[in-house]
C-alpha cells in the first residue's frame, strides 16, 4: 500500500447462483480523500460495499487497511468496526422506540448506573450541537423526521472514530440546508484524514464535494478518475455504456399534453384536507396530463398525494372522479376508481420483501380482485414476464425474492405492480429516488409514453430538473399549503424558487 493510502480493495470476486456481482473490481481510498463510487444499480456498488463491511464474504481477492501490509480479515460488520470502518446506509437501519442518544451510543456504554445514562445524554447533546442537527438527546428517534433520523445515524457514525467513513445515498432524505450541513462535516472530517467513501446518484453532489470518482458497470471495474478529469457528459456515458442523449430532450414535444380546459377533470378535490398538517387543497388532473407537487423537503408534496389515494385519512372537501363525487376513505376505495400510487417509502410502504419478484407484481391486482380468487400460476407468471420484460427489471428469475434486487430493480417492480392493474390516474411520489441516471431516464419516458396513451399522471421528485422534464404543470408547495401553480413559460428554475420563496406565483 502507498504511504496515503487507507483501504485498497484487490481483485475482488463475489459470485451469487446465477450471478456473478463483482468480477475482479479494484478499489483504493486515501487518508483525507472523498471518493464517489458510481455505476447503475446493479452495477455492483452495494455488493462491493457490503464485502467491504462484512456484510458478504467474497469469494476472490484481498483487502487491505490502514497501511498493514497484512490482508484485512473482515467477516462480519463488527470485525470492520474495530478496524475503523463505519457505515451510513441509504435506508434508516436505527431502532425507532429508543432515544436519540441510545442510538447514537448504543453497544458501546455500560447504562448499568444513572450516572452512565447522563454522560450519555450529555456526549449525545454535545455531538448533536457540533453538527447543527435540531435533536434532543432523549427525545424518541421516532419522533424525528426521516431526515433528522439520517443525521443521527450520520453522527453516530462520525462519532465512532472511523477511520474510513462510507455514506451509502446519505442525501436522499435530506433537504439543501441539510446536505450543505452533511457536506460541511464531510469536508471536516477530510481535513482530519478520514477517507470517505460517497455513494450517491446525484451528480451535482459528486462534483461538489468529491475528489475522485471509481465507476462500476455490471459488476466490473470501468475505472477511476480524478474529478477535474472527468466531465459529467463523460461519467454518465461510462455508467452506462453508451452514449447518453441530451436529457433535456427526454420531454419530446409528440408526447405532450394535449388536454383543453374544458375537458372534465380525471379527478378532482376541492378544500381536501387531511390529518398531517397539510391546509386545505384544490387539485385537479384531466385525461393525458402529467402534473406534480414541488417544494422543499416537508412542504407537504407527499401528504398530499397520500390524502388523494386515501392512504392518510382526510377530514373534509370534496371530491369527484370524472365529474361525480365521491368518497375515497381507504387505498381500495381509490384503487377501485382507477387510481394507483407508488410511494415514497419503498422499504416501508413498497416492497414486500421475503416475497418474488412475481408475487410483488402481481399483489395490488390481487388486492382488487381479492384474495378468496387467486390466480393461477399460469397467470401470475404471465403477469410478472410481461413486466420484467417491458420494465427491463434485472432479475435472475420471477421467483427471485424482491429484496435480492437493486433498489432501482426494486422500485421497477413496484412501478410494474401498478401498471398491472392499468389505472387511469397514477400516482407517482419520489420514483427515481436512490436510482441510477439510466433508469431515471427510462422511467420519465415511460411517464411520457403513458400520459401520450391517455394515462393521467401525478409525479413528485425532489431534482426539479426532472419535474420540468416531465410536468406540463406544477403545483408549488411550502409549509402545508398550496402558495401557487405554474404552467407553460412559468416551468423554470427561477420560478419554482421565488414561488417557494414568495407566496403566490
Amino acid at each position: 500500500m502507498k504511504e496515503n493510502t487507507i483501504l485498497e480493495m484487490k481483485n475482488i470476486h463475489k459470485r451469487f447462483p446465477g450471478v456473478k456481482a463483482l468480477q475482479g473490481v479494484d478499489f483504493s481510498l486515501n487518508k483525507g480523500e472523498i471518493h464517489a463510487l458510481m455505476g447503475e444499480n446493479g452495477a455492483g456498488k452495494s455488493t462491493l460495499i457490503k464485502v467491504l463491511t462484512g456484510v458478504y464474504e467474497k469469494n476472490e481477492g484481498e483487502i487491505y487497511v490502514n497501511g498493514i501490509e497484512k490482508p484485512a480479515v473482515i467477516r462480519s460488520p463488527q470485525e470492520a468496526q474495530a478496524l475503523g470502518i463505519s457505515t451510513v446506509y441509504q435506508e434508516i437501519t436505527l431502532c425507532q422506540n429508543l432515544s436519540v442518544a441510545e442510538n447514537m451510543f448504543i453497544g458501546r456504554l455500560n447504562h448499568n448506573n444513572g450516572r452512565s445514562w447522563k454522560k450519555m445524554n450529555e456526549a449525545a447533546d454535545k455531538i448533536l450541537k457540533n453538527l447543527g442537527i435540531p435533536a434532543r438527546a432523549t427525545q424518541q428517534l421516532s419522533t424525528c423526521s426521516i431526515a433528522i433520523q439520517q443525521m443521527v445515524a450520520i453522527a453516530r457514525a462520525v462519532d465512532m472514530d472511523c477511520k474510513v467513513l462510507i455514506l451509502d445515498e446519505p442525501t436522499s432524505s435530506l433537504d439543501e440546508g441539510e446536505v450543505e450541513k452533511l457536506f460541511t462535516l464531510m469536508r471536516d472530517l477530510k481535513k482530519r484524514g478520514v477517507g470517505i467513501i460517497f455513494v450517491t446518484h446525484f451528480l451535482e453532489q459528486v462534483y461538489e464535494v468529491c475528489d475522485k470518482i471509481t465507476v462500476l458497470r455490471d459488476g466490473k471495474l470501468v475505472g477511476e478518475y480524478e474529478i477535474k478529469d472527468l466531465p459529467r457528459v463523460q461519467l454518465v456515458s461510462k455508467m452506462l455504456g453508451k452514449e447518453l442523449d441530451d436529457v433535456s430532450e427526454i420531454k419530446d414535444s409528440s408526447l405532450a399534453y394535449k388536454g383543453t380546459d374544458t375537458d372534465v377533470p380525471v379527478y378532482e378535490a376541492k378544500g381536501l384536507t387531511g390529518t398531517t398538517g397539510i391546509k386545505p387543497f384544490d387539485f385537479e388532473i384531466k385525461k393525458g396530463e402529467v402534473n406534480g407537487f414541488t417544494g422543499l423537503l416537508g412542504s407537504g408534496r407527499s401528504e398530499c398525494v397520500r390524502a388523494i389515494f386515501g392512504a392518510d385519512r382526510t377530514v373534509g372537501g370534496t371530491v369527484k372522479i370524472d365529474g361525480k363525487e365521491t368518497k375515497i376513505n381507504r387505498p381500495i376505495d381509490a384503487m377501485k376508481h382507477g387510481i394507483a400510487y407508488l410511494p415514497e417509502d419503498r422499504k416501508g410502504d413498497g416492497i414486500v420483501g421475503d416475497l418474488s419478484v412475481r408475487d410483488n407484481i402481481i399483489l395490488a391486482l390481487q388486492v382488487k380482485k381479492g384474495f378468496f380468487k387467486p390466480f393461477t400460476k399460469a397467470e401470475a407468471n404471465k403477469f410478472a414476464d410481461e413486466y420484467i420484460k417491458l420494465l427491463n427489471i434485472k432479475t435472475a428469475s420471477a421467483d427471485t425474492p424482491i429484496k435480492s434486487l437493486s433498489g432501482g430493480n426494486q422500485q421497477k417492480v413496484i412501478l410494474g405492480r401498478w401498471l398491472l392493474t392499468h389505472p387511469e390516474y397514477l400516482i407517482l411520489d419520489e420514483p427515481t429516488r436512490g436510482i441510477d441516471v439510466g433508469t431515471k431516464i427510462e422511467i420519465q419516458k415511460l411517464v411520457l409514453k403513458l400520459a401520450s396513451e391517455g394515462m393521467s399522471i401525478t409525479f413528485i421528485s425532489s431534482e426539479t430538473d426532472e419535474m420540468l422534464r416531465t410536468c406540463s404543470r406544477l403545483i408549488v408547495m411550502r409549509d402545508g399549503k398550496v402558495v401557487g401553480e405554474l404552467k407553460d413559460d412559468e416551468l423554470t428554475q427561477n420560478m419554482i424558487m421565488s414561488t417557494i420563496a414568495g407566496g403566490e406565483a
